[in-house]
């Protein structure tokens, strides 16, 4: 088995020939690489932290496709393995891609709950019905990985378009009963905004959580058509 492991910033490619006995059936692409870098190139750069899918930051192209490393076992990929970091991003070394454009977009949205003066200085407890809570939250598991940005073609051609995490996040607090910020959603009524989406799909194609920021979007843009209401 050959992996090769693409630098961002120098763009050079490094080749490893892995043999057979090396991994097994569990072996994911992250261990992989950590084995590669403890035993042969300790100049391997990559970002991760907690190796089971849940902090998002082992976010890489692997075989062409935004994948998270941990989650991705070797044996599912071939003999040529190809790992570069992710696109739509600029690279800080490695495989390390430099997140502050992502965040910016994604903090551009308000991704939090804005409440009234009263729930700010709650006497009670906000409850919520079964359906209240299930209008928003299969968008409320997203990691904030990066994978969707890095597989959407919009944000590959408008650095102005927020982006899939963005989109979906700003549709999750504005679906949620207890929020009082009816203009999140209505800032991204523009042409550089939600409406730059084409429908491409391949932010939900990607998604390890399976969240479908592409439905968001389309929720997004049918709440703006209502008076952007959710």
């Amino acid at each position: 088995m050959k992996v090769m492991v693409k630098d961002g910033k120098t763009l050079n490619v490094k080749t490893f020939d892995v043999k057979e006995e090396e991994i097994d059936d569990y072996t994911t692409v992250l261990e992989l690489l950590l084995k590669l870098r403890e035993e042969r190139d300790p100049s391997l750069v990559l970002r991760y932290s907690c190796r089971m899918a849940l902090c998002g930051s082992c976010g890489m192209v692997i075989n062409g496709k935004p994948r998270l490393a941990c989650l991705t076992k070797v044996k599912s990929l071939g003999e040529k393995i190809m790992v570069e970091p992710l696109r739509n991003l600029p690279t800080i070394r490695g495989l390390v891609p430099d997140l502050i454009p992502f965040f910016q977009k994604y903090r551009s949205v308000t991704p939090h709950l804005i409440g009234d003066e009263e729930q700010e200085r709650p006497t009670r407890a906000y409850t919520q019905t079964d359906n209240q809570v299930k209008r928003y939250l299969q968008f409320n598991y997203c990691i904030q990985c990066g994978l969707c940005y890095s597989a959407c073609p919009i944000v590959a051609t408008n650095e102005k378009f927020p982006g899939p995490a963005a989109i979906n996040v700003a549709y999750r607090y504005s679906a949620d009963s207890r929020d009082r910020n009816p203009q999140r959603v209505l800032k991204l009524d523009t042409p550089e905004g939600v409406w730059s989406c084409r429908v491409a799909g391949s932010c939900s194609f990607v998604c390890p959580k399976g969240v479908d920021p592409s439905l968001a979007i389309q929720l997004v843009k049918s709440s703006l058509l209502r008076g952007g209401k959710p």
